[in-house]
């Protein structure tokens, strides 16, 4: 018995599994936008692209931590800058308080508005930003995570609290002249501190801002 083989068919059936397998992949690729839909197309290059995936989205969280960096930063100047404004008008009512054609009940009057301004002072002690201290007692550094492999940048903390220059003007009076003289005292050496607490808030700010900027351009070369 003879069995002849089709050659001519088997050869067109081949060629048209190819042609409906390439085609299949050709509407992978169009419908997902990607080069590599599964690893035989390119073993290594999936490889490479996974990591590079995985580090895209790293830096991107990354950014997401530095940008609310700032944005706690900001917070905290805007509050020094509030800060400076009451502690200005304390020192004034201090001096206010020395004049010597003042009497005491007259100094009463100028440690009723002083004392309202010391309320204040304390209360920014106490500000908080998403639940965490604007101003630690401490002040301790809140270490900021700024690249895809969890390197930090440290944020020098400010301390509005505790035992600070800060609570020595806020605890002061101005009934007599004698505690003006202590009151303006401790407000300006509440204001120079404030002036070096408000430099390093700006110097954090010009960092973090760097950080965020290398961050955004990095992206952009990953993808």
């Amino acid at each position: 018995m003879v069995i002849n083989t089709n050659i001519a068919a088997q050869t067109g059936a081949r060629f048209l599994a190819e042609s409906s397998n390439s085609l299949s992949k050709s509407l992978a690729r169009l419908s997902s936008g990607s080069r590599l839909v599964s690893p035989e197309d390119d073993a290594a290059g999936m490889a490479v692209s996974m990591r590079f995936d995985a580090q895209i989205n790293r830096t991107a969280a990354a950014a997401s931590n530095v940008r609310n960096s700032i944005s706690f930063a900001q917070t905290q100047d805007g509050f020094l800058k509030k800060l400076a404004k009451a502690l200005d008008r304390m020192g004034e009512l201090a001096v206010l308080a020395q004049d010597v054609t003042k009497t005491d009940p007259d100094r009463v009057l100028y440690d009723e508005e002083y004392q309202k301004l010391s309320d204040y002072v304390r209360s920014t002690t106490t500000k908080q930003f998403n639940g965490v201290d604007l101003f630690s007692a401490t002040a301790a550094t809140l270490n900021v995570t700024v690249d895809s492999e969890g390197s930090s940048f440290a944020m020098a903390g400010i301390n509005l609290g505790g035992a600070s220059i800060y609570s020595a003007a806020a605890a002061s009076r101005v009934f007599t002249a004698v505690d003006a003289a202590t009151a303006l005292s401790n407000t300006k050496n509440a204001i120079i501190q404030l002036s070096m607490d408000r430099s390093v808030v700006g110097s954090t700010l010009s960092v973090l801002s760097s950080y965020s900027e290398q961050l955004a351009g990095l992206n952009d070369n990953l993808t």
